[in-house]
């Protein structure tokens, strides 16, 4: 199979044109969603391949067709879905490898193979069985079969770090010869140092023939923890392609991060004087979708796109941000897609953050009402409690933010039916001495339960956060319910525990409503429906 000869001069980008421009390699499909616990199916593959469109990657490694049908059908959907951005298929250096990718290729309108091969020695021996003679043979054999399937030929020497450098720049002399156009030197196993992968790129640079007229590329793994350092290390020694992915997903522990490595790179400008294409402001949100497409969360201190990336809470650091945000911000959250800075109010947090806060709520408390507001704001934060807008509400109202009505909760049913939908009823008892009762219809369990508290209670929710974490191991372990919700233009937040999912997402949800009916009793008052017992 030939590619189209329509295609034959048609150019993957105009990176030619720009000088000293890194290329950003994603793998996220491919290499991140191999690893366990972030599998996908191909309409999540096909969503996350078009924000990774719009975040600006440069080349978009979308799988390993000869691996599944179904990985071969998700890499033909993307191929033809995308427009700029270059669609790669992975292939072992065998010819039905080779011919699967070229398959699932033919739509793209910018397409690479991406072929590998063991080079080092231990692979060699145990995996391969191959000497170095057969190796050679076989990468060149593969890359001119590549080379007539698709606009760009990749060729990745595996274990490349453990490789002996003479025989890895011969193999990388041979590609050339053959036609790749881009040689990855990949760090497998994440074993390597900056320094020592500094100095293999440029080695490589001064000893591979050809070398000028192939981008030379960084694939590194996060084993020893230096993945996106590594990565950083090699484009100062000359690479202008890193391969990596969203949140740093990947085999073990993973890869180096896309987010880390390209706002290294902005950030340090000046250092490293080199750019990409990457639209940094989407990199949160790419990050918040592969999260919802997979189930897993990101640590909240991950560098970039962690819920701590932009938040302060200790009473220093909020002082400095509340002068000026140089004093401990590299950049601005807005740069990477957040909406803003946050000072997380908690033990840590000092009388000039807390007075701002409160101001933004629209509290302005004498000296003497605010040093009572600190002294009970100390006391409840030292429980180790991460203090929210609606407690610090609480707290200027005189109101006790351990507060647990006026709801409390009396029954819930919840059952589910074939097709997804569900219905649940629950009986609520007000503080006042009114019972209430109330069934709904909802998408799920969860989503039935939060309707029919609404509709008991009188307050709308537009639900924007739920997550449910196990509080230990086994059947019987309790799940804990965290909610945030939208109630008159502001964000609530709640969280309840039980080792029923449901009943811990109502519990949950009575705190948001708690709050809010606390905070206008009147209101909710006045909403509140049912018959009294």
């Amino acid at each position: 199979m030939m590619k189209n000869p329509d295609q034959q001069n048609t150019p993957a980008s105009d990176d030619d044109v720009v000088a000293e421009r890194v290329r950003i390699f994603d793998t996220t499909l491919r290499d991140g969603e191999q690893a366990p616990g972030f599998s996908m199916d191909r309409r999540a593959k096909l969503r996350m391949a078009q924000q990774l469109e719009a975040l600006g990657v440069d080349i978009l490694e979308a799988g390993f067709p000869q691996a599944s049908p179904d990985d071969f059908a998700a890499v033909a959907e993307i191929a033809g879905a995308l427009n700029n951005t270059t669609v790669c298929a992975l292939a072992r250096c065998q010819d039905g490898d080779i011919d699967s990718a070229a398959r699932a290729l033919k739509t793209a309108r910018h397409s690479r193979i991406h072929l590998f091969l063991s080079t080092s020695p231990l692979h060699r021996e145990h995996k391969l069985g191959m000497s170095k003679a057969q190796v050679l043979e076989t990468a060149v054999r593969a890359i001119e079969r590549a080379r007539g399937h698709c606009h760009e030929v990749e060729f990745s020497a595996e274990d490349a770090l453990r490789t002996e450098p003479e025989f890895l720049a011969e193999v990388f002399s041979a590609a050339v010869a053959a036609g790749a156009s881009t040689l990855n030197a990949p760090d497998t196993v994440g074993y390597t140092t900056p320094g020592e992968i500094v100095e293999l790129f440029r080695y490589l640079r001064q000893h591979v023939r050809g070398a000028d007229k192939v981008v030379f590329s960084s694939h590194c793994h996060d084993d020893l923890g230096m993945a996106v350092a590594n990565s950083l290390a090699a484009v100062s020694a000359g690479a202008r392609q890193v391969e990596c992915t969203i949140n740093g997903i990947g085999e073990r522990a993973g890869n180096a991060a896309l987010e880390e490595v390209v706002m290294a790179l902005k950030v340090r400008a000046p250092h490293f004087g080199v750019d990409t294409r990457i639209d940094t402001r989407q990199l949160y949100p790419s990050s918040r979708l592969l999260t919802e497409l997979t189930g897993q969360a990101v640590p909240r201190n991950k560098a970039i796109v962690g819920a701590n990336a932009f938040a302060h809470e200790s009473g220093i650091h909020q002082h400095g941000m509340l002068k000026h945000r140089g004093t401990y911000e590299i950049m601005q959250p807005q740069d990477v897609g957040i909406a803003e800075t946050s000072l997380v109010m908690g033990k840590h947090s000092g009388r000039a953050a807390l007075r701002q806060r409160l101001q933004a709520l629209g509290y302005t408390p004498d000296d003497a009402a605010l040093d009572d507001i600190f002294t009970r704001f100390k006391t409840l934060a030292d429980h180790g409690r991460e203090l929210h807008d609606e407690d610090l509400e609480a707290l200027a109202l005189g109101h006790d933010p351990h507060a647990s009505g006026p709801w409390h909760l009396l029954q819930l049913h919840a059952n589910s039916h074939l097709g997804g939908s569900a219905s649940a009823s629950v009986k609520l008892r007000h503080d006042d001495g009114r019972q209430v009762g109330e069934a709904a219809i909802g998408d799920g369990p969860v989503d039935a339960v939060l309707r029919a508290i609404e509709r008991a209670t009188g307050t709308p929710l537009d639900l924007t956060r739920f997550q449910i974490d196990a509080l230990g191991e086994g059947a019987g372990a309790q799940g804990h319910a965290q909610l945030s919700a939208r109630h008159a233009a502001r964000t609530w937040r709640g969280h309840g525990s039980s080792t029923d999912i449901v009943e811990a997402a109502a519990l949950a949800a009575l705190v948001i409503v708690n709050r809010i009916a606390r905070t206008t009793p009147a209101t909710a008052a006045t909403h509140a429906k049912g018959a009294t017992a």
